[in-house]
């Protein structure tokens, strides 16, 4: 962990070495532009990806909300085309792919073609959605003139060092965090499953499951967890993974799955999520605490949901005070919006033999699983 963390220290210096100067230079410009509103939006994910699709969701409503956009065919023709022109706004997005493509050369080269996007279209303010845009995307945009809001930081505004408050983030960025309602979706594990006393942690070697997991570990360490923290799994290769989970199911009553999107196969390619989640579905046989509507959808049992929709909708409404309101990003507070919906998947379910009759405090159910239809036979 501390020598991962040291190459990423490295690989973000090298990063903002190489294009700081250029942003200031051209930051009086981006300023001084006249006419419409310039919005430019970084991904860090693919469009295919559940979360992306959802954060997507809800920025477009709050640009809609907040009359940047009139219409929904004007969302339905940015989520698909990347790009959209209004009378009063352009929009243009980029995609990182790093859950994908998540080598230390190609998060570099994906920073790098996503900066060279953005001198080039002179943006009015960028949006920067979750952690690796956030964390490689902003080192270069942190005290320029450029307006930067940000959404679907894991568990901490300030590991980025771009704020120096939740209140009075103090700098040209602000945006939107994950509280992660960890304890949360334990608890209705537990209210499922009455039985259950002890889990184990199952990740991807990912930054973004790693800052879960040491929220995770620490509350496990602290005793704010309604169930006993075994072991945790962390691997970056998908045959790792499943022989450790197959090792580890015997020895606990439960899993936490954080994220398993960035597993590698044994040719260093990456793992489709959904194959990943078909395995884990067809090889486990014990219920499974997620974070994530996402997951759910994937077809894990339950979560307290994240809710990525209210992600991009808090982006979009600061984006608002910023570039109609006049506000700085200086003073709007970062905010980490309430959870979304206590979400059960009624197939897992099924088959791990749990009666949903009378569990009152599901307030949405997913009825199938996308990692399961897509891949039937693992």
């Amino acid at each position: 962990m501390g020598e991962g963390s040291q190459k990423e220290k490295m690989l973000k210096k090298n990063v903002l070495t190489v294009f700081l100067i250029a942003f200031i230079v051209m930051a009086p410009t981006v300023q001084a532009a006249p006419g419409k509103l310039r919005i430019f939006v970084v991904s860090s994910y693919h469009r295919d990806y559940l979360w992306s699709q959802q954060t997507q969701q809800g920025f477009c409503a709050a640009l809609k909300d907040f009359k940047f956009l009139e219409t929904d065919q004007q969302i339905e023709d940015f989520t698909k085309n990347d790009v959209l022109e209004t009378d009063t706004v352009v929009l243009k997005k980029a995609w990182m792919d790093t859950k994908r493509k998540s080598g230390k050369g190609d998060i570099a080269a994906a920073t790098e073609n996503v900066m060279n996007q953005i001198k080039a279209f002179a943006p009015s303010l960028v949006v920067l959605g979750s952690d690796n845009a956030t964390n490689f995307v902003g080192s270069s945009l942190i005290d320029t003139g450029t307006p930067v809001v940000f959404w679907g930081v894991t568990a901490t505004p300030r590991k980025y060092g771009y704020i120096d408050s939740v209140d009075h983030p103090g700098h040209n960025i602000t945006g939107v965090y994950k509280a992660g309602y960890y304890k949360e979706s334990l608890l209705n594990l537990k209210k499922l499953v009455p039985a259950v006393k002890t889990f184990a942690i199952l990740s991807d070697d990912s930054e973004t499951a790693r800052a879960k997991i040491k929220v995770l570990e620490k509350n496990a360490e602290d005793g704010n967890l309604p169930l006993r923290l075994v072991d945790t799994v962390v691997a970056d290769s998908f045959a790792d993974w499943k022989a450790r989970a197959l090792a580890i199911q015997g020895k606990v009553d439960a899993f936490y799955l954080t994220n398993f999107a960035s597993l590698k196969n044994d040719d260093g390619s990456t793992v489709d999520v959904m194959k990943a989640g078909a395995w884990y579905l067809t090889h486990i046989k014990k219920p499974e605490a997620v974070g994530e509507k996402q997951l759910v959808q994937v077809g894990m049992l339950v979560a307290a949901d994240e809710s990525g929709y209210k992600q991009g909708y808090e982006a979009g409404r600061m984006v608002d005070l910023i570039l109609h309101g006049k506000k700085n990003p200086a003073e709007i507070a970062v905010v980490a919006p309430s959870r979304g919906a206590i979400m059960v998947n009624k197939l897992r379910a099924q088959a791990l033999g749990i009666d949903l009759t009378g569990k009152d405090f599901i307030e949405e159910t997913v009825e199938g699983s996308k990692a399961l239809e897509k891949y039937p036979q693992q």
